[in-house]
This record gives C-alpha cells, structure tokens and sequence, in this order.
C-alpha cells in the first residue's frame, strides 16, 4: 500500500482537484477515533486513525484528514506531527484516568488535581456530573448534562481538559 507521502506526491483525491487549495490550510480540532476507521479526505485513499480538521479560507467546508496530508496543507510537516504526537498522548492518559487515585473532598465526593485544573464529580438529578476548575481559581465550568455512572463523568470531564488544554496557546 503505498504511504501518505507518495498519494500526495502522485497527487492522488482532491490533491489533483482544481479547486482545492494545496497550502495555507489551518487545524481547527484533532480526534482520536480509537482505531484507523476513516479515509482521508484530501488523499481520498489512506485510512487514518487520527483525524486532523483543516479549515481554508478558499475552500468552503472542513476537510477531516492524516497527519502528513494535513502537514503538507498547513505547510509544516513537524507542527502535523506535533499535533498528532500530543493526541497519542492524551490517549494514552485518558485509559489511565479511572485508574488514578482520586481523593474524597470534604463533601464525600470523587476529586482530583490534572493538568492545572481541578475535577470534582458528584451526583445530581439521578446521575452524575462533573465541575472542572482551574486550580488558580480563575474558571469554573459545571457539566451541562448528567451522565449515568461516575466513571462517565470522569471521562467525559477528561475530554473537556483536553479541548481546553488544545484551544490553549503554547
């Protein structure tokens, strides 16, 4: 099967599509889909795990993409790889997370201090629900909706870190 590298330098998908800007592209989100499930939309022909949105100001609609597609449309292979680097590692993180030792806040309730910030867990309206604070005080954020166990809202309160920490300029 041929790599990434040789689909865009054979020009293959949207590579060969008149139309389709080649450059000045920008990641506006990175997701794990948990295995290579997905094609590429640019190379139309690689099955990627990790899937990279890229946004152009020329090109109406956001492109799902593999890290070396979306590197050479950004036009830095390292950033792509960067992005992709840091993603495989948060994976990695959240199938720690239940695991961690959590403490019990004064309340009795699940907590712990991750990445700058503070989760607490608790139960409300017949599930469970998360607040996430930075540890310095200066955001709060309270889960919009219940989940059914707490390993759920722990999960999904690890997700939140992860978009915030993503949106967070280095």
């Amino acid at each position: 099967m041929p790599t990434e590298e040789e689909l865009i330098r054979h020009q293959r998908g949207k590579w060969s599509m008149p139309g389709v800007p080649h450059k000045g592209w920008n990641c506006v989100d990175i997701e794990d889909l948990g295995e290579p499930q997905t094609e590429c939309e640019m190379c139309e022909s690689q099955t990627i795990r990790y899937v990279h949105h890229m946004e152009h100001p020329d090109y109406s609609g956001i492109l799902a993409v593999g890290c070396v597609c979306a590197g050479h449309m950004e036009g830095s292979l390292v950033a792509a790889r960067e992005r992709e680097a840091s993603m495989r590692s948060r994976t990695g993180k959240r199938a720690r997370w239940l695991s961690r030792v959590w403490k019990t806040s004064a309340k009795g309730n699940p907590t712990i201090k991750a990445d700058g910030f503070r989760v607490t867990v608790y139960e409300r309206g017949g599930g469970h629900a998360a607040t996430i604070a930075e540890v310095d005080g200066s955001r709060v954020q309270h889960a919009r909706r219940n989940f059914p166990t707490v390993s759920q809202a722990k999960l999904a309160a690890f997700d939140h870190i992860t978009r915030l920490l993503s949106k967070t300029p280095k």
